[in-house]
């Protein structure tokens, strides 16, 4: 079963809690015809590879030290920093320290996404 997604105007808890990390809680908070929201949690050390999605989006530091590994440069991400990135644009993702993000991905118009893992 689905988690549900929040509904317009339905308050949306970004905190982090203390089972985040130990349990990798990385969920979908929203997602409409045209964008996700996702709360994403990353172990120190823990990595998404090298990927690509179709849509634009940004990574906000909410917790920790994140990188983003994109254009060719590594670029650190503090709490209350963020990065955006065009569709189609290879990136990876790393936690320097356990981190929390908030992920905002553009969907093209049927509301969906494609991501690519891409070899290292």
């Amino acid at each position: 079963m689905a988690l549900p997604h929040a509904a317009s105007g339905e308050l949306i808890r970004l905190q982090r809690t203390e089972d985040d990390i130990a349990h990798f809680t990385s969920i979908a908070l929203a997602k409409t015809e045209h964008m996700e929201l996702i709360r994403l949690v990353l172990p120190k050390e823990r990595d998404m590879p090298l990927h690509k999605v179709d849509g634009e989006i940004t990574l906000l530091c909410l917790h920790g030290e994140l990188v983003c590994d994109a254009h060719g440069t590594s670029t650190i991400l503090r709490p209350g920093e963020m990065v955006y990135l065009l569709g189609g644009v290879p990136h990876a993702i790393r936690a320097n320290e356990d981190a929390v993000g908030l992920l905002t991905i553009l969907l093209n118009p049927k509301g969906e996404e494609h991501a690519q893992v891409l070899q290292r």
